[in-house]
């Protein structure tokens, strides 16, 4: 393999998806009531939501850079010629700055990508990285074509309460809504690399089904004549995620596949229980001159 790809855990990538590619996952780091745990290895997001809805203290962490270092070195002496490591937006972590130092202990090139997103919105545009490599692409390239994916598509979620994002700090603009938190059922999204307010809705009913109609404008306003991918994302929420992908699989004929994904642990300690988030990309941001990507 002339470029690996890497992310972090917050990709929330199918585990069976990354591992047909060769996507390597770097986890990051949730700690409640003063124990640290690895994403997706030691605790999960359910436990996570238990203890957020039990007031125990949580918290994240981003990775070190010797656990970057290490698997830079792996792939080094695998015979990697390149690696672009992409991850969440640094907005959100200071684990983009973890990449960037054990970028320079390694006598490969790594390209780390500021993905200005996290979830199935990385995920996607990490899995066209990997596909773009399979094919050949070099690693400039690639990172343009992540850029596309990511810059092309749309995030939009839907949280019960505001109250976590607040105390962990990720509000951002959003921080607006806090004056009538009690009143609202907020709709969100992510716009280069931090949330913003998108909609200010009575109940819970109405937002999702106002999420539900965003995503498909939007959808439909997107340059993709590949078609798209979409994922449904839940904390805690798997009936009303699933209902969710059964009304998009109608409403969204474009779209090549629906995933139905669990947000992990560190990203459900930010907006808690309930939330439901739904990404979508172009496939057409693939469609770029670059020689021998995939198509």
């Amino acid at each position: 393999m002339a470029v690996a790809v890497v992310t972090d855990s917050t990709a929330y990538l199918p585990p069976d998806l990354a591992a047909r590619h060769g996507i390597r996952v770097v986890p990051l780091h949730v700690v409640v009531a003063g124990t640290s745990y690895e994403e997706s290895l030691d605790i999960s997001a359910g436990e996570v939501a238990d203890a957020l809805r039990d007031f125990r203290p949580v918290s994240t962490s981003r990775p070190t850079p010797a656990s970057f270092e290490k698997l830079y070195r792996e792939l080094t002496d695998a015979g990697v010629d390149e690696i672009v490591s992409i991850h969440l937006s640094a907005q959100m972590s200071a684990t983009i700055e973890s990449a960037e130092l054990a970028a320079g202990q390694v006598p490969v090139r790594v390209h780390v990508v500021d993905s200005r997103a996290l979830g199935m919105t990385m995920g996607f545009a990490v899995l066209a990285a990997a596909e773009a490599a399979e094919a050949g692409a070099v690693g400039s390239d690639i990172v343009k074509l992540v850029r596309q994916s990511v810059d092309g598509g749309s995030a939009i979620f839907y949280v019960d309460t505001l109250e976590h994002l607040r105390r962990g700090g990720r509000i951002g603009k959003a921080s607006a809504l806090l004056g009538s938190a009690l009143s609202i059922k907020p709709l969100l999204t992510l716009t280069d690399g931090h949330i913003e307010p998108l909609e200010r809705v009575r109940t819970a009913t109405k937002a999702l089904a106002r999420l539900e109609e965003r995503t498909v404008a939007a959808t439909a306003a997107m340059d993709a004549p590949d078609g798209v991918d979409v994922a449904v994302q839940h904390l805690d929420s798997l009936e009303r995620a699933e209902q969710l992908v059964e009304r998009l699989t109608d409403s969204i004929p474009t779209a090549r596949r629906i995933l139905l994904v669990e947000l992990g642990a560190v990203v459900g300690a930010h907006v808690g229980p309930g939330t439901l988030a739904v990404s979508v990309n172009p496939r057409g941001a693939g469609r770029m001159p670059i020689v021998g990507a995939a198509t």
